[in-house]
């Protein structure tokens, strides 16, 4: 017995939703139904328990395609995604006092954004590291031949911005799992240049459809098509920023291991491989006898034995799972919990003392920059574990300990 309900509107493909027990507003419906009017939706979209409205299309959808890709759908947080590490520490071996460690992350990763009148961004490297510069030279080829053809990408904030966290749901932690052992996570995307490159082919493709825009749904839902000058650019830029945020996360879970070993003085190891997924983006992939292009928008790959991370919210759990690889879902899986909620609603709603008292376990920050973050903004992340038992398995349970957010 399947757990997924069928949403059928005319002239659209069906969307399958992993949604039981979860609410989903009507306006996640609607925007699932537009895109599901798309002449080249291949089968069916795919739709994860932490489903919310989102720009352009829904997060929480997988949107497999032939012949086309919507770039508004891949979103301008190309790459967003998650990596995570076990560590040989225990509970009993971190700090009694988890501050001086809180602070020693922040001072090791460049987070948040400065206000633009300030001469340096906070969020920015002033003087990036021997290892940034390692790691730049890995995306150095590739950037080189994307701003020979798009020059005014030169101008973002690509080298400055790599092995930085961002704001926002963008969040660094320290977690225990079931047995006390200590783990840690991390969310991030491809930063200032990966929303550049979203934002201009969002426009690019918008523009190649002047034409027939009308006649599309939503213009946010403007595509590009397989075989044109501009798609293949695209596709090009959007594996690149694919990697940045890959190697991004990388960067980062280095530098926090490095600040971790000045505060914790006894000897660990990383001994389990780091799980790095994506959860914005596009990729080709065999579905159903075809090659196609799955766009997940706030999903991740569940193939068959694969690690995935699902974290909750801020003060809530997290989960490390393995895909069931349900072929329905096209091997998917949801990335978080989900908002119920917008950042300017939970703002009005909650106080300072609430975020207080909901993450009250937690070593991080609770003042009003974060509120939108509360953990009572985002759906019950065991609802939405539940929703998902037919496309993934649950191999760990964390808790966080600290989190530093942007």
């Amino acid at each position: 017995m399947t757990q997924y309900h069928l949403l059928q509107t005319e002239n659209a493909k069906p969307i399958k939703m992993w949604t039981e027990g979860v609410p989903v507003d009507q306006g996640a419906k609607e925007q699932l139904s537009k895109t599901a009017q798309l002449p080249f939706i291949f089968k069916h979209i795919a739709v994860m328990p932490d489903v919310h409205v989102g720009k352009g299309s829904t997060i929480g959808s997988v949107i497999p395609t032939m012949g086309a890709i919507i770039p508004a759908a891949v979103g301008v947080d190309i790459g967003c995604g998650m990596i995570a590490v076990q560590t040989s520490l225990m509970a009993t071996d971190l700090p009694d006092n988890l501050l001086p460690l809180r602070t020693e992350i922040e001072k090791a990763v460049p987070h948040g954004i400065s206000p633009k009148n300030h001469k340096q961004d906070n969020g920015s490297w002033h003087n990036p590291p021997t290892l940034i510069d390692q790691y730049w030279q890995q995306l150095l080829p590739g950037f080189q031949k994307l701003i020979d053809k798009y020059p005014h990408l030169e101008n973002t904030n690509n080298y400055r911005h790599l092995g930085t966290l961002g704001t926002g749901n963008h969040f660094i932690e320290i977690c225990l799992d079931e047995a006390n052992r200590v783990w840690i996570m991390l969310h991030s995307g491809s930063r200032g240049v990966g929303n550049a490159i979203g934002r201009f082919f969002i426009e690019m493709a918008r523009k190649d459809m002047e034409v027939h825009i009308k006649n599309l749904p939503d213009r946010d839902l403007a595509y590009l098509e397989e075989g044109t000058e501009h798609f293949q650019d695209y596709v090009d830029a959007v594996h690149w920023a694919q990697e940045f945020a890959r190697l991004n996360r990388e960067a980062m879970m280095t530098n926090v291991i490095l600040a971790m070993r000045k505060i914790i003085t006894k000897p660990f190891t990383t001994h389990m491989s780091a799980i790095n997924c994506h959860h914005n983006y596009v990729q080709k992939e065999h579905h159903f006898g075809e090659e196609i292009f799955v766009t997940r928008k706030g999903a991740v790959s569940a193939r068959k034995g694969e690690l995935g991370i699902i974290p909750g919210s801020m003060g809530a759990k997290s989960y490390i799972v393995r895909g069931l690889g349900n072929e329905e879902s096209f091997c998917s899986c949801s990335h978080g919990a989900g908002r119920v909620m917008s950042r300017t609603e939970a703002k009005k709603k909650f106080t300072i003392a609430d975020q207080i008292k909901a993450t009250a376990h937690v070593e991080c920050r609770k003042d009003a920059n974060v509120i939108d973050e509360i953990p009572m903004a985002y759906k019950d992340i065991d609802a939405v574990m539940t929703a998902q038992n037919e496309l993934v398995e649950i191999v760990h349970q964390l808790r966080q300990v600290v989190c530093v957010k942007g």
